[in-house]
């Protein structure tokens, strides 16, 4: 190595880059601040910042709140922070989750009803605890009841027991 080049040492994250990280966690807080009571119960929070976002709702002055929201990112910042970042984003997007989980039990049911044992038997090796018998039977109750022109009860009570195995399975 030649003596006028400088070996530089790794000192931490710039000075704007903790600016800039302080600052997601406080944006975090003030997402916390906008819940509702029983979003807020979901999320697995530690009580000392539980306690200070239930104080944030009962402050109405303008200069106090905004003390009291960096105060919820000064806790954001000495606690878990991206813990908590990660249940939001959970609970902010658990509305997408279960529009994915319906549209794809809606097509299992879909290529049960059209394929038969076929599709059961994936449908089995996809949810090993699925049962087999009682899934049999839906189906040709379903079937039973399309070939009648009957509403479709039983291609309800099949959707709902393919919710309840996959639901069981996550």
């Amino acid at each position: 190595m030649n003596d006028d080049t400088e070996e530089f040492e790794y000192e931490g994250p710039s000075k704007s880059q903790i600016k800039r990280e302080c600052q997601a966690l406080q944006d975090v807080g003030e997402e916390l601040i906008t819940l509702k009571q029983n979003e807020l119960d979901e999320l697995d929070l530690p009580e000392i910042l539980y306690n200070a976002i239930q104080q944030a709702h009962k402050i109405h002055q303008r200069g106090a709140l905004k003390r009291h929201r960096q105060y919820i990112g000064k806790l954001m910042r000495e606690l878990d922070g991206e813990h908590i970042a990660q249940q939001l984003h959970k609970l902010k997007h658990k509305h997408d989750l279960n529009n994915a989980l319906f549209k794809r039990l809606e097509h299992w049911r879909t290529q049960i009803l059209e394929q038969g044992e076929t599709e059961i038997n994936r449908f089995i090796e996809t949810y090993p605890d699925a049962d087999r018998q009682h899934l049999r039977q839906l189906y040709r109750n379903a079937l039973k009841e399309q070939e009648q022109n009957k509403p479709p009860a039983a291609a309800r009570n099949l959707f709902k027991y393919l919710r309840e195995i996959a639901e069981n399975a996550e």
